[in-house]
């Protein structure tokens, strides 16, 4: 049984009596304890994938199971972040990231502690009663990290979650990920992210899925083999990426 499991997936959308096809006839699998990362060109569909995947939209064609059922939009072990952060203006930081777990019906006090751990995990001690407008693009990055990682989700879902950061945040940002994710005591169990930046899935995934251009087939999955931590500029490293963008180009 794969923990999750794409299967002939296809997204069509129709506009002045015309039909538009997304996403055509997509199937793969994400087995427990794997980072899968997805590439392809800029609207190539990538993140439509990505709404498939976590039930936010359903499929013209073809299913989506999670752990052998039909995904569910209201499933709370998967929780996803995206690129605009998606933080309400007028909740605090501690607010925001309690938003999960209210929906979830968590008693008060519960839901307080459950938010305190995981400001904690994600750096932003100190920050609890500020303001998205008060804080930074990472600080704002975190917060959706910690709002998704606080429902302990077993599939956490990441669209673009780097590409709005300067480089040293979103440098730091990644290692942090790897680092929850690595941390078999803390959620998520796997990783679905969607990047443009190829270094980027080179470092951080187990294997790679490359899309076509729209609409989006996958054109080939590269298994990344190189041991973590990874170094960017090891010849094996180096290698992964010249194959990335040949299969891309």
């Amino acid at each position: 049984m794969s923990f999750l499991e794409a299967k002939n997936i296809t997204k069509t959308y129709e506009e002045d009596g015309s039909t538009f096809t997304i996403v055509d006839n997509v199937s793969f699998s994400v087995e427990k304890d794997e980072f899968i990362v997805i590439v392809g060109p800029s609207g190539a569909g990538k993140s439509v994938l990505l709404r498939l995947l976590t039930g936010l939209e359903e499929p013209t064609a073809g299913v989506v199971t999670f752990e052998d059922r039909p995904i569910e939009v209201s499933n709370p072990r998967i929780a996803a972040v995206f690129q605009n952060f998606a933080l309400l203006p007028w909740l605090t930081v501690e607010q925001n990231i309690e938003l999960g777990l209210e929906a979830l019906k968590i008693p008060e006090k519960e839901r307080k502690e459950i938010a305190a751990k995981y400001i904690r995990l994600v750096g932003l001690e100190g920050s609890e009663n500020a303001y998205p407008r008060e804080l930074s693009g990472g600080m704002k990055q975190r917060v959706g990290l910690a709002r998704a990682l606080a429902v302990e989700p077993s599939l956490l879902c990441m669209d673009e979650p780097f590409s709005a950061l300067d480089v040293l945040t979103a440098t730091t940002l990644r290692e942090d990920v790897l680092q929850l994710w690595g941390d078999r005591s803390l959620p998520p169990t796997s990783v679905i992210m969607v990047t443009h930046n190829i270094e980027e899935a080179v470092y951080m995934a187990d294997r790679v899925l490359v899309l076509s251009k729209s609409p989006a087939r996958i054109l080939a999955q590269l298994k990344i083999s190189i041991p973590r931590p990874r170094n960017r500029k090891s010849e094996e490293f180096l290698n992964d990426v010249d194959k990335l963008y040949s299969l891309l180009t």
